[in-house]
């Protein structure tokens, strides 16, 4: 069995039919209730993180900002993920957590459709730790210009759910 539990090797690539790429048709699918959570980390200096935490940053209200980019991009998502359905969105809520050395987003996207949030909560976090990255470059940048500290890491689905 392959990945999808049908019969056969290897993994059944439901976009791709006579090695063109096409968006799946889902027409005859059940609407349900979907959700979908995501994660990822942005590591920084703890210069970077104590400006964000006391709102003194150069570009103002980092998380603020990345919160707004993050939502837009979740809304956005068919529109930058070629064969991702546009799709119908009930809630977005994009969080921020401060750990040791890093900021990590969260998003939860939540729809009543045919298909599943999984790729619009990615694309939030996503355009999220872009958007904090892009806010404080230059006070992450070393003497030569560049990003000794400042990575972006861990971004995943933490949990999708069905019917919920």
């Amino acid at each position: 069995m392959n990945e999808s539990g049908k019969q056969g090797e290897g993994p059944v690539f439901t976009h791709i039919e006579n090695d063109r790429a096409q968006m799946v048709d889902i027409s005859a699918k059940t609407e349900v209730p979907r959700e979908a959570v995501a994660s990822g980390r942005i590591y920084l200096r703890g210069e970077t993180l104590r400006a964000i935490r006391e709102g003194t940053t150069v570009k103002g209200n980092v998380l603020a900002t990345a919160r707004v980019a993050a939502t837009l991009a979740v809304k956005d998502t068919p529109r930058i993920i070629p064969m991702c359905h546009p799709i119908p969105l009930g809630g977005i809520t994009i969080d921020f957590e401060e750990g040791d050395g890093y900021i990590e987003a969260t998003a939860r996207v939540k729809s009543y459709g045919r298909t599943g949030v999984e790729m619009e909560a990615l694309t939030g976090v996503s355009v999220a730790l872009l958007t904090v990255w892009d806010m404080v470059k230059s006070a992450e940048k070393d003497e030569n210009g560049q990003y000794p500290v400042t990575r972006i890491d861990a971004v995943h689905v933490v949990e999708k759910r069905k019917g919920v």
